[in-house]
């Protein structure tokens, strides 16, 4: 680089009379190949102009050129790229930004900093340096004799050197002060050397009278040290008089020392003394309770509403005391143990005396309620627990206390609040579930098979224990109760509630009110129990102020004990139950409290699906619609989770009735005897899509009835195909298009929109097999003209031409007149009507296609005549051959004929 920067130097810089101060080997980003050089630079004649030069090498490499140069006063931002990393490339921001990649980050930083000392030097305006470490611009390196050449060592070097450490910026006073000088003396700036000699004169002068002045000043200082020596003397003189005036005060001191540490001893007593006695005022204040509160404890009334009041009051005041923040040392007071345990026995007591009256108060409140429900045994409504809940919630402030205090009490009422409530509910819900069974079982023909048994009731049970065994054993696990439905499911009668045939329960024989009503009844029975869980659950969070606490410690595990008698004897007192949440406790309660919900409703969908499998559409839109309820409220609660558990069976009936009908469909046969006509399993999907749509209006499970149209449609395609595949009397064309147009005139009036994709293939099909049966049927009614004009039409096909197929013998004019006089107007019109009798055989009346099938016959046959008409009119032309009857003909005889039937 040396080499390199003494031939730029040389060559270049030397002839412009300009100094390179530094250099730096770069090429652009991006384009690595072509190197070039940017030199940083300064004039040697004033005023000085400070420049960067791009100088690149010669295509043929014998000497260097300069390309461009900037002016370092439009340089704007130099940027580094990174402070931190050593990075080679760096930007230069003059009218556009120049992008440069150096060989090494040594020679980028060296660059850099000689741009800084340049523009600190010569420049006004600073430059940003961006991306410049600030240890680089404060200590830069000196720019040494190898980085010039060797023939400009001593100019290069010094100014180098000048404008790295020598240069020194005259402040404002110095500037005014040469200023002045050089105008008192006219030649300063054209004679440099005589103003130099002069001001070297005068620098001389000014030193000798310096000196003379310090060698005047000497008799002035002797007089000072003689001033010094008599001011220490004094000095002296005060320091024994106050060492004198120390030994006085030495006694005072002592005096006073004594004095103040007697006041400090009084002052320490006052201290303790007003502390004792905040102590004394802390503890009677905070430990005392009053006499009242203790009597409410004690005797309070737990009956009344004032008395209610009274040991809520006292408990609170008991809690505070006993929850009382005490200092350090204060249970080592008698005094204060002897408190707390007063306060502990008191506790105890009460404690005691709520739990007794709380379990007495669910054993009243649970025989009272028994009493009334025979009013609701022949109505269809539970019985409402309102009151029992407004009682109890007068003491839920008592039972937060006793939760806080004695958690084993607390838990010991929570679990005989779960005892006898679960047996009452169980009560009101079965005897509920056995009127819903009722009212259900008679709304349909099926309700005369009880009338022989002496009571309804009786006839309900009977009815449930053959869906699902006694009903003693309805109330156990939720798990023998699945195994009970799948055992009786298995057990049903193939032919109940099909589309094909419901046994004796058959679809024709329901009444739409009956269904109706049995939807009514569904609805009712979801409805009474919705608001008895939500209350009960809101009773349950509110009393046992379960809803206050976000979460406790612990597992599921432990909260499942509540159903076994371990959680009291694991905490008999003041530690509360660690549960995985308050949800989790209020959930694990309502399943106990009503664990005969979900085994009743299964009974009841099981009976419902028996009575009739269409019962399941009914079903599963509401019991949706109240899952769908649930979950917005709470999706985790009680009620939601046991609504979705009925729900996965109330969809598995509805599958199963989907699945047995498309069975039934596989199943059906069809008599040889007789024609076809629109087969069974056609007319009951209409029947299905009808009420499935009525029902489905705006439900939340649509997609699953959309589903099962998409199985129920297949089937249905597959076996009508399969029918008239098995067909001996009926053509298989007419079981397909009779069918077929059936299920698009239904399709298109129930506009269901997810089998569009459908009703097109069935429109389709019908049209196809249409035609082809019209083909088929018609066939050749005029064989011997039809024949000949075969051959006509081969010997075209050979490559004979048209107007000379009547020059072959066998195809001549004769010929042609020959077999158009066996088909006169009364023998075409005889075979036409003997064609519209065997149409009216293989037709059925119901879908009325007789006419829309003898249409389409006629313009066949009118395609025929014509096709002749135009063979004769090109083959045989000028010969005046036509046929026997017209079009018109045709058209008449095909109206006489439909007439006439």
């Amino acid at each position: 680089m040396t080499a390199i920067k003494h031939a730029l130097q040389r060559d270049i810089f030397t002839p412009n009379d300009e100094r390179l101060l530094s250099i730096v080997n770069v090429c652009k980003a991006g384009k690595k190949k072509k190197n070039c050089f940017l030199c940083a630079t300064v004039t040697t004649e004033r005023p000085v102009q400070v420049k960067v030069v791009k100088v690149k090498k010669s295509d043929k490499g014998d000497f260097y050129k300069r390309q461009i140069a900037w002016a370092l006063r439009d340089l704007a931002v130099v940027d580094a790229k990174d402070a931190i990393k050593e990075n080679p490339e760096f930007d230069l921001h003059f009218e556009k930004i120049y992008k440069w990649v150096a060989s090494s980050t040594a020679e980028k930083n060296a660059f850099i900093s000689c741009i800084w000392k340049l523009n600190q030097r010569y420049l006004r305006k600073k430059i940003d340096f961006v991306n410049v470490s600030s240890q680089l611009l404060e200590e830069l390196p000196k720019v040494t004799e190898e980085s010039v050449p060797s023939g400009e060592n001593q100019s290069v070097t010094g100014g180098d050197e000048e404008v790295v450490d020598e240069y020194q910026e005259l402040n404002a006073r110095e500037e005014q002060d040469i200023e002045i000088m050089m105008e008192g003396c006219e030649y300063a700036i054209s004679n440099a050397e005589a103003f130099a000699e002069k001001l070297s004169r005068e620098l001389q002068v000014l030193d000798g009278a310096n000196i003379q002045s310090i060698m005047a000043s000497e008799k002035q200082v002797n007089i000072l040290m003689k001033l010094l020596d008599e001011a220490l003397k004094e000095v002296d003189q005060i320091e024994l008089k106050l060492s004198s005036y120390e030994e006085m005060l030495q006694s005072v001191k002592e005096q006073m020392d004594q004095i103040s540490e007697s006041n400090h001893l009084i002052h320490l007593s006052n201290t303790n003394n007003v502390k004792l006695l905040s102590e004394i005022e802390f503890l009677v204040n905070h430990m005392d309770l009053a006499k009242g509160h203790i009597k409410a404890l004690q005797e309070g009334d737990l009956a009344s509403s004032r008395g209610i009041e009274a040991c809520t009051n006292a408990a609170d005041a008991l809690l505070q005391c006993m929850n009382v923040a005490l200092r350090p040392g204060h249970d080592m007071l008698l005094a204060v143990k002897q408190q707390q345990q007063r306060f502990s026995d008191l506790r105890e007591l009460f404690a005691r005396r709520l739990a007794s009256h709380l379990n007495n108060v669910f054993v009243q409140q649970g025989h009272d309620q028994s009493s009334t429900l025979a009013q609701h045994s022949v109505e269809l409504t539970l019985p409402n627990h309102h009151p029992f809940h407004r009682d109890l919630l007068r003491y839920a402030k008592l039972m937060e206390w006793l939760k806080s205090t004695d958690y084993g009490k607390y838990e010991g009422l929570t679990k005989n609040y779960m005892d006898y409530l679960s047996r009452l509910y169980e009560r009101e819900i079965k005897d509920f579930f056995e009127v819903a069974k009722i009212k259900m079982t008679g709304t349909t023909k099926e309700s005369k098979k009880f009338a022989t048994l002496p009571r309804k009731e009786s006839a309900v049970k009977q009815e449930t224990e053959s869906l699902h065994g006694s009903s003693g054993k309805l109330t156990g696990s939720t798990s023998s109760l699945n195994k009970l439905s799948v055992q009786s499911s298995g057990n049903r009668r193939s032919q109940s509630s099909s589309l094909l045939d419901m046994g004796n329960m058959s679809a024709s024989d329901l009444d739409v009110a009956d269904r109706t009503k049995f939807d009514k009844i569904f609805e009712q029975v979801l409805s009474e129990l919705e608001p008895l869980c939500l209350a009960e659950q809101d009773f349950i969070s509110k009393f046992f102020k379960l809803q206050q606490h976000q979460s406790m410690p612990g597992t599921m595990a432990e909260a499942e004990d509540l159903d076994g008698g371990a959680l009291s004897r694991q905490h008999n007192c003041g530690t509360p139950l660690p549960v995985s949440s308050e949800k989790d406790m209020i959930r694990q309660m309502m399943i106990k409290i009503f664990r005969c919900i979900e085994p009743e409703l299964n009974n009841l969908i099981a009976l419902g699906d028996k009575i009739d499998s269409f019962n399941s559409l009914y079903m599963l839109v509401k019991m949706s619609h109240h899952v769908w309820t649930a979950q917005n409220v709470d999706p985790a609660s009680f009620l939601s989770t046991t609504l979705g558990n009925v729900l996965v069976t109330v969809k598995r009936n509805f599958d199963k009735c989907i699945s047995n009908q498309i069975r039934q469909m596989e199943e059906v046969k069809i008599s040889k005897k007789s024609k076809v006509g629109i087969l069974p399993f056609v007319a009951e999907f209409e029947e299905f899509a009808g009420l499935a749509e009525s029902i489905f209006k705006n439900a939340e499970r649509r997609g699953d009835l959309d589903k099962a149209y998409t199985k129920l449609i297949r089937g249905v395609f597959v076996n009508v195909e399969k029918v008239a595949n098995e067909s001996q009397k009926t053509p298989r064309d007419v079981v397909m298009m009779e069918n077929f147009h059936h299920i698009f005139a239904t399709l298109s009036r129930l506009k269901i929109s997810c089998l569009e994709a459908e009703k097109k293939e069935a429109k389709q099909k019908y049209t196809d097999h249409l035609q082809s049966y019209v083909i088929y049927s018609l066939g050749q009614p005029l064989e011997k003209l039809n024949h000949f004009f075969e051959g006509v039409e081969a010997r075209v096909a050979q490559g004979i031409r048209e107007e000379e197929v009547s020059y072959q013998l066998a195809f001549n004019k004769q010929e042609l007149r020959k077999v158009i006089k066996e088909y006169p107007g009364k023998e075409v019109k005889k075979g036409l009507d003997n064609l519209y009798k065997k149409v009216d055989k293989h037709l059925c009346e119901e879908e009325n296609l007789l006419q829309v099938v003898w249409h389409s016959m006629q313009d066949e046959f009118i395609r025929q005549y014509k096709h002749f008409e135009g063979l004769i009119a090109r083959c045989y032309p000028g010969s005046g051959v036509t046929m026997e009857f017209t079009i018109q003909d045709i058209l008449d005889y095909c109206s006489s004929i439909a007439q006439s039937h």
